[in-house]
């Protein structure tokens, strides 16, 4: 989904600042929010709607509890529902103990590495959401080195006005002492696009919900995953990472699947599940009933219809099993990844090619990627479904 179109021009600016934003580009976390308020509404006898949680994404805390108090009817002041409701964001039940909800929230895929490669090489990287400042910290906190990597970190709480205004874009880049038109900002909701705009700047987009990706035209390019992301095009470093035609990722566990032959039905409502923002060819190991682990080749994609989108999992056991595990349940640990997927006609090709699994196949014998295959996500699978425990990812 990257804009071709607009990357001829890009080079023409050099980027000499990134700012970004927290939730929903950094940081998986608005699945798991929105499950507090599912939880918060059903002790009130309502019931969550999707569409207009997504149409509320990116917006002031303020603002989206004035709009859910009407919307859902709720017997309370705006205020009241935003008192009852942060306690629910400070602790959710997971497996038998209260953890913080932030502590639960990975980095999206590709967040650690564009971080860490534009510290390293010296820009100037800023932190702008529309939380407030105190929050920010909070989730930030639970991130390794993510609070060191930002020169600058700006809440909604120290400007003016929140996004979509510009101004927490333009403090940002006052901050670092560079020109609003040098700076690029990375988004993932059409709030925060809005207000990059708004402020001269050039704005990435990765749309944490797939269903809205076409209504983000008005940034320069739109792309599916941070790991689309190519700084060369901004006059940024280039990444220096692939490994013969493979890049090391930070190994995901996919759980939950039903293989139905090359395809997999998938529960992607679960607050659990995949981010929208997974998407592309990967590798990895598979588990599969109790037949051992093999190497696979995973396509992760949309198919969009109107104005909804479902998530497609196709997969490709390479040692050619594929045809005789339907309706087996799979897991998955993704440690690698190929390529962002191609458009045919206007569509997304969600297909495996040879040379996808020639790649996969080489990568999983080298030892970047080789030892995995004795993580415990994935060698102990088994055990998940026998006493039907939650294993976590190890720190």
């Amino acid at each position: 989904m990257s804009c071709s179109k607009c990357q001829c021009c890009n080079a023409k600016t050099q980027i000499l600042a990134v700012i970004l934003d927290l939730d929903g580009t950094l940081l998986n976390s608005e699945k798991a929010t929105k499950s507090v308020l599912k939880d918060f509404l059903r002790k009130y006898g309502k019931v969550l709607d999707i569409e207009k949680e997504d149409n509320r994404l990116g917006v002031l805390h303020k603002e989206s509890s004035a709009a859910i108090v009407i919307d859902y009817d709720l017997p309370l002041m705006p205020e009241q529902y935003s008192k009852e409701i942060m306690p629910l964001y400070q602790e959710r039940q997971v497996s038998s103990l209260y953890l913080s909800l932030w502590v639960q929230a990975k980095a999206l895929p590709g967040a650690n590495r564009l971080i860490r490669h534009l510290h390293k090489h010296g820009v100037p990287l800023a932190l702008a959401s529309n939380s407030i400042r105190r929050n920010i910290e909070t989730k930030v906190s639970h991130q390794q080195g993510w609070k060191e990597f930002f020169s600058v970190i700006i809440g909604s709480d120290e400007v003016n006005s929140g996004k979509p205004s510009p101004d927490i874009f333009l403090e940002a880049a006052r901050r670092m002492s560079v020109d609003a038109d040098r700076c690029l900002v990375i988004e993932d909701s059409l709030v925060g696009v809005t207000a990059a705009k708004a402020a001269g700047m050039k704005v990435v987009a990765v749309p944490s919900l797939q269903a809205q990706a076409d209504r983000y035209s008005i940034a320069n390019s739109v792309l599916h995953s941070l790991l689309e992301f190519r700084p060369e095009l901004w006059g940024l470093p280039p990444f220096e990472d692939w490994v013969q035609n493979a890049l090391p990722i930070e190994p995901m566990s996919v759980k939950g699947l039903i293989s139905k032959g090359f395809l997999c039905e998938y529960a992607d409502d679960d607050p659990t599940a995949l981010p929208d923002q997974v998407s592309g060819v990967y590798f990895g190991w598979a588990k599969h009933g109790t037949d051992g682990i093999s190497k696979v080749v995973v396509c992760i994609g949309w198919e969009r219809r109107c104005c909804t989108a479902k998530r497609v999992i196709k997969l490709c056991l390479i040692d050619g099993i594929s045809d005789y595990i339907s309706d087996q349940q799979l897991q998955l640990l993704l440690v690698g990844y190929i390529r962002e997927l191609s458009k045919v006609n206007g569509s997304t090709n969600i297909e495996i090619l040879e040379e996808d699994k020639s790649i996969a196949t080489a990568a999983l014998d080298l030892p970047i990627f080789a030892h995995h295959i004795s993580n415990p996500l994935i060698v102990e699978a088994s055990l998940v479904e026998d006493d039907c425990t939650t294993l976590t990812e190890p720190e």
